[in-house]
């Protein structure tokens, strides 16, 4: 289950991909499977070479991207990966500190 952000941000991300941009979005997520994970960022691009590209770096691999028909698949990142990613790419002070506890 996500929440945790607006409308704004959820259009201003897929805006992004629309553009064929790499795309963060950040929000508070509950999941059986992850126990641990209170949030998730989701890393998307409508170019999945590119995306795949960006991942590879991360160690991410292409099989891990939930392709979406409606043009907004992506990488779904929690835990230690999230936050070496957001470091990384100079997008942890964009998100919240509560997302990351």
């Amino acid at each position: 289950m996500a929440f945790g952000i607006s409308r704004t941000q959820l259009k201003a991300w897929k805006d992004a991909i629309d553009r064929g941009e790499i795309a963060f979005l950040t929000h508070f997520w509950l999941d059986d499977r992850f126990p641990e994970a209170k949030s998730v960022t989701k890393v998307g691009c409508n170019d999945l070479g590119r995306l795949a590209g960006w991942g590879a770096r991360y160690e991410l691999r292409k099989e891990w991207i939930h392709i979406r028909k409606d043009g907004y698949s992506h990488f779904d990142l929690f835990g230690n990966k999230q936050r070496e990613v957001l470091e990384k790419e100079g997008q942890l002070s964009f998100v919240p500190h509560k997302f990351l506890q």
